[in-house]
């Protein structure tokens, strides 16, 4: 079963904002396949939700933890499953890549980003595989953290929900097929 997990701030104050773009894409993966996330087993820090995508099983699950802190509850939902690393998918932001582009990779580092940081640190590989959204650079001298953590523009909000939809279908492309899923995404492997 491939384990699909989004990284996010589950606080209501970060709802909507740049970092939590990998929650959305949750939502929308949930949405597809009928599914609903729930608070999942008593050890398992995360909500969860039993999906198929396309033909395949998976699990959809978004940490109950902040997103620097993301690699405890990350490890603890694939020790409770029994899923290996190399059968995880997270789900996040790259201010790096420009706005609206994807990235699919498998064995990178954390490229910078806290969240991807702690589940390495605490899964002890980076052998599982990251789906990256691009935000682009934050505008300005504007601070990193400021920006990620601020919600997209008016005129941002309908392509960060397009970009959510590509990343929704890259996903389900992944499932069946990870080299064209990865074609489709930009990324390669290491």
């Amino acid at each position: 079963m491939q384990v699909i997990v989004g990284l996010h701030n589950p606080e209501p104050a970060y709802s909507g904002t740049r970092h939590n773009i990998g929650a959305e894409v949750i939502a929308a993966l949930a949405r597809r396949s009928d599914s609903r996330l729930r608070r999942g087993p008593r050890r398992v820090r995360c909500r969860v939700a039993r999906a198929r995508i396309g033909t395949e099983p998976a699990l959809l699950a978004l940490p109950n933890a902040s997103m620097n802190v993301s690699g405890p509850p990350v490890r603890g939902l694939l020790d409770y499953y029994k899923v290996a690393p190399q059968d995880l998918l997270v789900i996040h932001d790259d201010i790096d890549l420009p706005f609206g582009r994807l990235r699919l990779r498998s064995g990178h580092g954390h490229g910078g980003h806290n969240g991807v940081r702690s589940i390495v640190r605490s899964l002890g590989t980076t052998d599982f595989w990251r789906l990256k959204l691009g935000l682009g650079r934050p505008p300005g001298r504007m601070d990193p953290a400021d920006y990620v953590l601020s919600r997209f523009s008016a005129a941002q909000r309908e392509d960060a929900d397009h970009l959510v939809a590509d990343a929704a279908d890259v996903v389900e492309r992944f499932m069946t097929d990870p080299e064209r899923a990865m074609e489709l995404a930009g990324g390669r492997r290491p």
